[in-house]
């Protein structure tokens, strides 16, 4: 099948939504579909190979770069995006954008909409719309708490049938074949000893004061922060100096695709979120938060420590990694000096966030998505 991907992500970049569009395209490839992608033109033209080396892929799309103009609100990226998809022949339009949604409707073209975070303002009345218009259409949401949020938002109750739960994925085979903890260590030239990991941007929420909390009053243990803008880790390194703590290393933004041995070179691997969450935008996401480094930290192998939040209990539990109450210092110091002192605890939780993981591919993810929506009769005929 032909789909076309509409997404306002400006690719390439380094934002969380880039990245999972990028992730949906390659899955949909993988399962045997012809792929175009639409962006705005932010950014330079990127060729596929340049694409697959930036995000860590092994298929890329072709990206179509279009005009947007700020002051039209992307309004004139969404025409011009459903103008190529439609030179392009798509059969599907597969969008993040509520609006793009509702212009694929107005065209009687099938459409599968992404929802990531709430909306307000505008972008609550766009949903409405794409609710209220007759026409194929599926939304996707990536925790049942944003169906909730979505539904108190655009003040429209969903219909079951046109909406599915599809959190996001990982990339298992990336993970085969994972060096030990030392091993991976070793490789990476980090210090020896236990080790409690981190990966991932540090935006307000995520983390950052509790992570050098925790090194400040653990200085036997090694910490290891993985990720974050330039501008963010000179502003903590230099914390880290004038502490004199030197059980911190931080490397600064690495290579997507070396991602999987940093976190297999720790022994325990923290999701310290507040109870507020600054995204990219500046958005609060704590309430839908579903981080793909979660299911990262689940195929790694490793020891999970995260903050208690309803989202995250959508996929977490106490099966599978060790929950603590958001900012609760002392909490977190408890757990993380019991979970390193007890590896047998270690393996039985690693063991159960591997197997429940399996089942939360990217390729999986879209075999529903794709599955759910056109239904075989739809898809073959």
């Amino acid at each position: 099948m032909k789909i076309a991907l509409i997404t306002n992500s400006r690719i390439p970049s380094l934002t969380a939504n880039s990245i999972q569009a990028m992730k949906v395209a390659q899955a949909l490839m993988q399962l045997g579909h012809e792929i175009r992608m639409f962006a705005p033109a932010e950014t330079e033209p990127a060729t596929r190979e340049s694409l697959m080396t930036h995000y860590g892929l092994r298929l890329a799309p072709r990206l179509d770069l279009l005009p947007s103009i700020r002051l039209f609100k992307r309004l004139d990226f969404v025409v011009r995006a459903q103008n190529a998809a439609e030179k392009f022949g798509a059969e599907l339009i597969y969008t993040w954008l509520p609006q793009s949604a509702v212009f694929a409707l107005m065209r009687k073209d099938p459409v599968v909409l992404e929802m990531h975070a709430d909306v307000a303002g505008n972008g609550a009345w766009w949903l409405r719309q794409f609710w209220k218009r007759p026409g194929r259409k599926l939304m996707t949401v990536t925790v049942s708490a944003l169906r909730n949020a979505l539904e108190r938002s655009s003040r429209i109750r969903f219909e079951d049938e046109s909406l599915l739960v599809a959190p996001n994925g990982v990339e298992l085979e990336k993970y085969d074949g994972l060096p030990n903890p030392s091993e991976a260590r070793h490789q990476l030239d980090l210090p020896e000893g236990l080790t409690v990991g981190f990966t991932g941007h540090i935006y307000p929420g995520r983390g950052a004061d509790l992570l050098f909390e925790l090194a400040k009053q653990m200085p036997q243990v090694n910490f290891l922060w993985v990720g974050g803008t330039p501008e963010l880790v000179d502003f903590w390194r230099a914390k880290l100096t004038d502490a004199k703590m030197t059980n911190v290393t931080m490397t600064g933004f690495v290579k997507h695709e070396i991602i999987p041995l940093y976190q297999a070179a720790s022994d325990i691997l923290l999701m310290p979120y507040s109870r507020s969450i600054s995204a990219s935008s500046g958005q609060d996401i704590a309430e839908v938060i579903n981080p793909m480094k979660m299911f990262e930290y689940m195929a790694s192998g490793r020891a999970i420590i995260s903050a208690d939040l309803p989202s995250i209990r959508e996929v977490l539990n106490e099966g599978n990694a060790v929950l603590c109450e958001p900012g609760e210092i002392g909490n977190w110091r408890l757990e993380i000096e019991a979970l390193l002192a007890d590896e047998p605890r270690r393996q039985v939780l690693t063991s159960q966030a591997f197997k429940d993981v399996e089942q939360l591919t990217w390729m999986k993810r879209e075999e529903r998505v794709v599955e759910l929506f056109v239904g075989e009769d739809w898809f073959f005929g």
